[in-house]
């Protein structure tokens, strides 16, 4: 019987996420398409792979057993394939998802878009906001690359630290904050804005706070940090947020930004993908532009 190496690709998929639509989400095909290839493996094995279980799928001994393989062979073979071709950028016919921190799609999506249109017009991005911490979505390549402030802690899922930020304090003009020095005092009896998707009224900023002996207001949590800023722009509240990544946001607003008068860590920035794109020359050029471009937000003040 004359077998198709494809159905490896697919096996793979249909092993690691334990389900047809799951598996075609991941090859970017359609689920009839991809039950048909479940169908051809099971007669090419004579086992089942996956059985239903009420509304899940579960693997058989049989799937369970080669699983490991199977992922093995088929990144093999994609190191090898991959290993001998040139990246023609002009051809590329691709779509990548983008999934970074409002802040940092509003400082530098932009640029990212544009450059990735000039240099490869047939690859389109899909910039996607950031719904929280979804290691999940990468693993089943739903996303392709994304932001983060730590490292992962699964070791299938990648990391390049891009660059390190600080907090500030943005303010309206003529906010009393902007009379004489900030002091931890003055900075914690004002109202505070915190920005959080989840709507957390509490950040780290409190702990740092509390080793003072203080304790601020937070009347307000915000979803984005362009929310926030507009609030601070039109009231007496007090956001506390990364330098770089806000900078061209607070200017077109008009705030006024100020030192933070605690002592906290700086905020680190990461690129996260998942190794299956290790090797994949089009996702290394895509990591390396964004690099380039992310980067670009710290050089002007060498943070």
């Amino acid at each position: 019987m004359q077998l198709d190496l494809n159905l490896l690709t697919a096996l793979d998929a249909l092993l690691e996420e334990g389900s047809v639509t799951g598996a075609a989400t991941r090859l970017h095909v359609t689920a009839p398409a991809m039950s048909r290839s479940l169908g051809r493996i099971r007669k090419a094995t004579g086992d089942q792979i996956l059985v239903r279980t009420g509304r899940s799928m579960v693997p058989t001994s049989r799937a369970l057993a080669m699983r490991a393989e199977v992922h093995t062979l088929v990144q093999q073979a994609h190191h090898l394939l991959s290993a001998q071709e040139e990246l023609d950028l002009t051809a590329l016919d691709r779509v990548f998802t983008v999934r970074w921190h409002d802040a940092l799609t509003a400082a530098c999506g932009t640029a990212l878009i544009t450059s990735v249109h000039q240099q490869a017009p047939g690859v389109r991005l899909r910039l996607s906001a950031e719904p929280g911490t979804d290691d999940a979505e990468l693993r089943r390549g739903e996303v392709d690359l994304e932001s983060s402030s730590s490292e992962p802690a699964l070791p299938d899922i990648r990391h390049r630290h891009i660059g390190t930020d600080r907090l500030v304090v943005a303010v309206r003009p003529g906010h009393p904050l902007t009379e004489g020095v900030p002091s931890p005092d003055r900075y914690a009896s004002t109202e505070h804005l915190t920005i959080s998707r989840r709507g957390s009224l509490h950040d780290p900023i409190d702990d740092a706070l509390a080793a003072h002996g203080l304790e601020r207001r937070v009347v307000a949590a915000g979803p984005t940090a362009a929310f926030a800023l507009q609030l601070a722009r039109d009231t007496d509240l007090v956001v506390t947020l990364p330098d770089a990544v806000t900078r061209s946001t607070r200017a077109q607003l008009g705030l006024i930004t100020l030192p933070l008068p605690l002592l906290v860590p700086e905020v680190s920035l990461y690129l996260l993908w998942h190794q299956r794109y290790d090797d994949d020359r089009a996702h290394l050029w895509l990591r390396d532009l964004a690099t380039e471009t992310v980067q670009a937000l710290f050089a002007p003040t060498g943070i």
